[in-house]
């Protein structure tokens, strides 16, 4: 599968799609080349790594409408400014509660140009239920295989080629308190970015009988609201009974984000302006 490219959230895009709904979200991009979501099972080292890539360049506030923390921070690699959005620690995207919900939005709306997928060494089983839950989601997936000097001092050992393989997306190993594998780990977020690593991520196949309910429902979603982002992921929800995806669907609301984002002309309110610049 080859990555399509996409316009560059920049702020002096003024046409592009991501731009406006990365504003909405209450994320403002500034002069930077790249958005980077932050995704993570919480006790991973997410916010360590977070920490360690953005050092004091970050910002605190909440997501508009919601309580749910956000920080937000740059950091700089090979002349490339990124964007790094903290995403709220959490087990699934399955919208159980306001954090499981503004991780998925973000990440299936505000259109990152990459998501790091922050697991522990030593409960990787643990936590790949949210890494494939991600990469059903979205291409542009990078793991980073944080606490390895944990994993080494309990005798584990990762093979982060094969889960490499496995998986479909880059593995890297790592150790955010040290910096261990942060470089490699940049570098390689930034040839994922560019299409220099090609992804394949594994995925949900199910029976024939699934498959052809998905391709069929996925048409009509599109058909109701063109141009929304991975049909496909979200005739999966709604197979599966998520009733927060019905609603948004049939009230209108996902329409209403694809419209904003389509449109050259979106008016922002105060309160999201002085949010997204805390």
């Amino acid at each position: 599968m080859t990555n399509t490219k996409v316009p560059l959230p920049t702020e002096h895009c003024e046409t592009c799609p991501a731009f406006y709904q990365l504003e909405q979200m209450g994320i403002k991009v500034g002069d930077f080349d790249r958005v980077i979501a932050l995704a993570g099972n919480p006790n991973t080292g997410k916010s360590t790594l977070f920490n360690t890539l953005t050092g004091l360049k970050q910002h605190t506030g909440n997501w508009p409408g919601k309580t749910v923390t956000r920080a937000e921070g740059g950091y700089q690699f090979n002349n490339v400014k990124y964007k790094l959005v903290d995403l709220p620690g959490t087990y699934s995207l399955l919208s159980a509660s306001q954090d499981e919900e503004v991780a998925r939005d973000f990440i299936l709306f505000g259109q990152p140009d990459c998501t790091i997928v922050v697991t522990d060494a030593t409960a990787l089983e643990r936590n790949l239920n949210l890494a494939m839950q991600v990469m059903e989601i979205t291409d542009r997936v990078v793991v980073a295989i944080n606490l390895m000097d944990e994993a080494r001092r309990k005798g584990l050992e990762v093979d982060a080629r094969s889960l490499s393989r496995d998986l479909g997306v880059p593995a890297i190993p790592i150790t955010a308190r040290t910096g261990e594998g942060v470089h490699t780990l940049l570098g390689t977020i930034a040839e994922v970015i560019e299409g220099k690593v090609s992804t394949k991520p594994i995925r949900v196949s199910g029976t024939p009988e699934f498959q052809k309910a998905v391709q069929e429902l996925a048409a009509m979603i599109e058909e109701m609201t063109p141009g929304i982002p991975n049909a496909r992921w979200l005739a999966i929800r709604l197979l599966d009974g998520d009733a927060r995806v019905q609603q948004a669907l049939l009230n209108g609301e996902l329409g209403e984000i694809v419209a904003r984002q389509q449109r050259a002309d979106v008016q922002f309110s105060g309160k999201m302006s002085v949010e997204g610049r805390q």
